[in-house]
């Protein structure tokens, strides 16, 4: 007689090890393994080192940095805001920034540029504000 597993014993042998690749692979979600952030990155955004200039962030816009798992935006000239880029749905990485909305491409959630509140469901919290310092055309992240 030969054993053959159950569904319900794959699944406990997979546990934490499958949940994990599960919300690991929520992530990333343009498939392409890739955790840069989409735009140029001068230095690690850690211990106040600068996160980007001034001039790569678009005004009525944002971008994106996987790494830090922060996005920064400009509502109107000058006023930079920076947010959590985990989505407070299920915790996707947010993927783009358009039309005055930080857009989460997984259960497509938006949340506001100017303060993070949610613009569209299934997320039912803000994006949590991060803490930036902008010091002439460098922007920190503290």
């Amino acid at each position: 007689m030969t054993y053959r597993p159950t569904r319900r014993t794959i699944l406990i042998a997979t546990g934490v090890t499958g949940a994990t690749a599960l919300v690991t692979g929520c992530g990333d979600s343009d498939g392409d393994g890739d955790s840069s952030p989409t735009s140029t990155t001068v230095s690690p955004g850690q211990d106040g080192d600068e996160l980007a200039r001034t001039s790569d962030i678009p005004v009525g816009g944002g971008t994106i940095f996987k790494d830090e798992k922060v996005v920064v935006t400009q509502p109107e000239q000058g006023e930079f805001k920076a947010f959590s880029a985990i989505c407070t749905h299920q915790q996707c990485l947010v993927g783009s920034v358009s039309d005055g909305t930080i857009n989460c491409p997984c259960h497509g959630s938006k949340f506001e540029i100017t303060d993070g509140a949610v613009a569209n469901p299934p997320a039912t919290k803000p994006l949590p504000a991060k803490n930036i310092v902008v010091e002439g055309n460098s922007i920190r992240l503290v």
